[in-house]
């Protein structure tokens, strides 16, 4: 309700301006402390780019973290990544180096997506300098991508990226908890680059392509025949904004039976009870959580970031650069 009212400039959220206030004056003087050196900041001594968001709720984080590593993969670089690991079960210890045989109880579902998707040295922990000293010490990497992380003003950063979504903007542009504003709207005009999710702004622009479905029980590739558009599917999605998923399906032709869980969701097999008429099609963040108790009629839609070259050459040559 609160989320709808934000992007729909409800008027009644008026009458939370006065404890908007009393969030941005929090913002403020805590950013300050860290500025002024009244609150410790650790700088790692290789660049550390952030890639976050200004807004509450899914942007589409995780693919451009895996397309920006891959990106610089593929130009001979060697990124590493840190993420908070939002969850992980109640008493996963920290810091927590992701691992093939590393599960989403233990770091959270999008450092475990990051990891097996690129291969890239991968620190989990909520306090994040202790992610990227522990991941410093744990791997020779040119560069470190912290995975959200854009208000964590105790890591010192040589780079901002923040996502939005080109629909939906900035809602009503009040904050915290009379919009969905983090930090004030001039704190865009601070960092180095704003990406807008599903623009085809050449500059700014991040789209997705769909490479098609692929089975959550790894074992099961090549075994079963994927369903096809004009089949009738149960789609699962725990993520920020499940209807892009859906429509997703749809436009490929799929009849879809919606089934949202919350962000993060911690699967079980009852939850997959009631969907045994028909294949299930989730997203892959979901399928890193299931692969345990998936069944052969369990698939997960591929998808990629495309990010912008510039982007790219930016956080490339902050590594060429000088110190």
């Amino acid at each position: 309700m609160l989320v709808r009212a934000w992007y729909r400039q409800a008027t009644w959220l008026w009458l939370l301006r006065p404890l908007e206030l009393v969030f941005r004056v929090v913002v403020q003087l805590r950013r300050k402390a860290y500025r002024y050196g009244l609150a410790t900041v650790y700088r790692p001594p290789i660049p550390l780019v952030i890639v976050g968001n200004i807004t509450v709720g899914g942007t589409g984080k995780t693919p451009v973290v895996i397309a920006l590593v891959e990106a610089l993969q593929a130009r001979g670089l060697r990124p590493g990544v840190v993420s908070r690991g939002y969850g992980a079960a109640p008493g996963a210890r920290f810091p927590h180096q992701v691992s093939d045989r590393s599960d989403a109880d233990q770091c959270g579902d999008e450092p475990l997506l990051i990891h097996r998707r690129t291969g890239a040295p991968t620190v989990v922990d909520p306090d994040r300098s202790a992610a990227v000293s522990t991941l410093l010490a744990s791997a020779e990497i040119d560069l470190v991508l912290s995975d959200d992380g854009l208000q964590h003003y105790a890591l010192a950063r040589d780079f901002e990226i923040v996502l939005m979504d080109a629909l939906r903007g900035t809602g009503n542009g009040f904050c915290l908890p009379a919009g969905p504003l983090r930090e004030p709207l001039g704190r865009l005009a601070e960092v180095d680059y704003v990406l807008l999710r599903g623009s085809d702004d050449p500059i700014q622009g991040v789209r997705y392509d769909v490479q098609g479905l692929r089975p959550v029980r790894e074992n099961d590739a090549g075994e079963q025949a994927a369903p096809l558009p004009g089949s009738a599917i149960h789609a699962v999605a725990g993520i920020g904004q499940p209807g892009q998923f859906f429509s997703t399906l749809e436009e490929a032709g799929f009849v879809v039976g919606k089934h949202s869980f919350a962000d993060h969701h911690r699967y079980t097999e009852q939850d997959f009870a009631a969907f045994a008429d028909r294949p299930i099609i989730m997203t892959e963040k979901d399928a890193v959580k299931c692969r345990s108790m998936a069944h052969a009629q369990m698939w997960y839609l591929k998808i990629s970031a495309r990010l912008p070259e510039p982007l790219v050459d930016a956080v490339a040559a902050l590594v060429r650069s000088p110190a």
